[in-house]
């Protein structure tokens, strides 16, 4: 088995691979527009993913059947892996097309973790997130002393937010959060010096988008964020045989605070090759150094 790199997510402790897998991918179709994903398959990869080392998976209490499956399949692996889901979810079924609101109430928040608990048949989480709250409506709702509520009560262990400008800001500054989960490629880098701040006040960092959804056709990605890779010439800063998304997680795993990214598959294959990359490690010194400086040139530079 590939030794995967690991890395310590910031206060909590947690040593994890900085390879984590991100459990949207196994949603299902009734959800944000998700492919489909019977039972086996999701046995399958979900288990490859125990497997092979992985030690950190995220998912949400509004991603379709994702924590379903997770309790169905890695249940009886608990001890084996770190896991963080998310809160402030009221998921809404009209016809085919789904609705995903927020709501940010105290007593929604204990009926998501409540469910998020007996759906993956365990009695804790290692990390619950505010999953994109407001400023505002977290000030309003007093919910960070909810996290701190569930926390001395057992059912999570820290207190999360998965978040963006412009409140990422302020809940660094606030120093109650352990972990943030952030979006961040060589392709959106606007909150790199965030990431930074937040880590060194001593918050672990979850990286997600991290391969920008992969290469158009291939992947998912927007042709229009894969244009910057295009303007940068980041191609002739690959190795022989390094394919694009490759390069990107590399980048990705190259930011010093990067402590896991969270990539999502069902493709048993696309996750050996996601393995090797992230075995490989971040890129050279010199060449993170030269894609940094075409990526300003191109315009696609952090905040601040």
């Amino acid at each position: 088995m590939t030794t995967l790199p690991t890395k310590t997510l910031g206060r909590t402790g947690l040593n994890v691979t900085q390879l984590g897998y991100g459990a949207m991918e196994v949603r299902g179709t009734r959800i944000w527009g998700g492919r489909p994903c019977s039972d086996e398959q999701a046995s399958t990869i979900l288990n490859a993913v125990v497997d092979a080392g992985i030690n950190f998976i995220d998912t949400s209490n509004d991603y379709g059947l994702s924590e379903l499956y997770i309790g169905r399949h890695l249940a009886a692996r608990r001890d084996e892996y770190f896991l963080a889901t998310k809160c402030g979810c009221h998921v809404q079924w009209a016809g085919d097309h789904d609705e995903t609101p927020h709501v940010w109430t105290r007593e929604n928040i204990l009926r998501n973790i409540g469910d998020s608990l007996q759906k993956m048949g365990t009695d804790y989480v290692d990390l619950l997130q505010f999953h994109n709250i407001d400023v505002e409506s977290c000030e309003k709702g007093k919910l960070v002393a909810v996290l701190q509520e569930l926390k001395a009560a057992g059912a999570i262990r820290f207190l999360g937010a998965s978040s963006v400008s412009p409140h990422l800001g302020t809940f660094i500054d606030w120093g109650v959060f352990d972990v943030f989960q952030i979006p961040y490629s060589a392709l959106e880098r606007r909150h790199e010096n965030l990431i930074t701040k937040a880590a060194e006040q001593g918050a672990g960092i979850i990286i997600r988008g991290g391969v920008a959804k992969g290469e158009p056709g291939a992947g998912l990605g927007n042709a229009n964020r894969w244009d910057i890779y295009e303007k940068a010439g980041l191609d002739e800063l690959r190795e022989v045989g390094e394919s694009r998304t490759a390069f990107l997680l590399r980048f990705t795993l190259s930011h010093p605070h990067c402590h896991t990214t969270i990539v999502g598959t069902q493709n048993p294959k696309h996750l050996q090759e996601n393995i090797a990359v992230a075995a490989k490690g971040p890129l050279p010194a010199d060449v993170y150094a030269e894609a940094k400086r075409r990526l300003d040139a191109a315009g696609e530079s952090p905040e601040g």
